[in-house]
């Protein structure tokens, strides 16, 4: 379970008031101490994250978060902090503690709804109190699903959990692909992966390594270079590889060294059918042609890294849109889950494959900026558009441009 990435795992995040025993829970279903209980309100302050195996679904991460009607300046900062965690939560745990369905509870299920998450209300401390008849009657009127537990003694837990497992979007479900559906048994893939001052020491990054799975579970046979090597790699293969997959950055000179009728790609467009919705990041892709003097586009990097000289999110990136439009263009760059509430204030948004974060906080990232009317699309489209081999980056996803 530890070496399941990050963003594939199902996010659960529990949230509630102060003191209705989300710490009490978390510890109740993962069998640790993870988080601290005590009788004081507020004791949970940052965002606990725990990962855990959470059987049939597999590596999930669960989030204990601060009280939903914590108060002061301190406790607004807070409770934004928990609404951001909201923004990239698979699976909302709603706890509600013996004095049952408050003002305070109704609020954050409205959020939670509006969002469009999944979730329970967990009616806790089950040992000393049962749900009130009008809040039962309350949750099958709205439609709710409700659970009874007692974290303290355990009680119902085991029951909570398989139930959050009937709960998980249908991606969850089932095996999602990345190239696999490209690749036959047999084929011979190439890959191509720079490695440069970005490239992080001694291995390579997540979606390299996860293609390379594909790879072998279809039963193909992978090669991967630099760029430096494609000639010398395809005279050594004696035959066109059946695939292509490149680093975005380097897509120009690749597209240059690799006949025609090879099937090519990049890893960022994959992660954009993969993680995204290829669709609406092809739709957004197209308002580069229409940027005009003073417009603003938003950076949207999902991993901190150490800044290089030759960065492809802040340097390179925008160098060569200033130099495809021509326009006076002004940037700025959001970084990790950060994602800025403005949106509106943005002519486009260009946003990194997404590999660091769940699927759920990627489209729900698309939609936002789908609802205030912001174009949006992804990095490897962006460069393949700008370097003019677009049209053929996607074909082998089914794309005639």
């Amino acid at each position: 379970m530890a070496k399941v990435a990050r963003g594939e795992r199902l996010i659960l995040s529990l949230v509630g008031r102060r003191n209705s025993g989300k710490s009490s829970l978390i510890n109740a279903m993962v069998g640790q101490e993870i988080a601290i209980v005590s009788g004081q309100e507020g004791t949970t302050t940052d965002a606990v994250a725990k990962s855990y195996e959470l059987l049939p679904l597999g590596a999930v991460t669960l989030y204990d978060t601060a009280g939903i009607d914590d108060v002061g300046e301190l406790g607004e900062k807070r409770v934004k902090a928990t609404e951001r965690i909201l923004f990239r939560t698979d699976i909302a745990i709603v706890v509600v503690d013996e004095k049952g369905i408050m003002p305070a509870d109704r609020q954050i299920l409205e959020r939670i709804d509006n969002l469009k998450i999944p979730f329970i209300l967990v009616f806790n401390k089950g040992d000393i109190s049962k749900p009130a008849d009008r809040d039962i009657s309350l949750c099958r009127q709205q439609g709710w699903n409700w659970f009874s537990v007692s974290a303290a003694s355990g009680t119902g837990v085991k029951e909570l959990k398989s139930i959050l497992a009937g709960l998980a979007p249908p991606e969850y479900r089932h095996d999602k692909v990345l190239a696999a559906d490209l690749i036959q048994p047999g084929d011979v893939v190439l890959l191509i992966t720079p490695i440069d001052t970005a490239a992080p020491k001694g291995r390579l990054i997540l979606p390299q390594v996860q293609i390379l799975r594909e790879i072998l579970d279809n039963d193909a046979i992978g090669m991967i270079v630099k760029e430096r090597e494609i000639e010398s790699a395809l005279a050594k293969l004696g035959k066109a590889p059946d695939l292509v997959i490149t680093d975005s950055q380097v897509v120009l000179k690749v597209e240059g060294d690799v006949p025609a009728e090879v099937r090519l790609t990049t890893f960022s467009i994959l992660f954009a059918r993969y993680k995204g919705d290829l669709d609406v990041l092809l739709r957004g892709v197209q308002k580069i042609d229409e940027l005009q003097d003073g417009d603003t586009v938003l950076i949207a990097e999902n991993c901190s890294h150490n800044v290089q000289c030759d960065d492809i999110g802040r340097v390179k990136i925008p160098r060569w849109l200033l130099q495809y439009t021509g326009r006076k263009l002004e940037f700025e760059v959001a970084t990790g889950h950060d994602y800025p509430e403005n949106l509106e204030k943005y002519d486009l948004i260009l946003h990194c494959g997404g590999c660091m974060i769940g699927q759920t906080e990627m489209q729900r990232r698309i939609k936002e900026a789908e609802r205030r009317g912001v174009p949006i699309t992804n990095y490897g489209l962006a460069i393949s558009k700008l370097q003019g081999v677009l049209a053929r980056t996607v074909k082998p996803l089914g794309y005639e441009l």
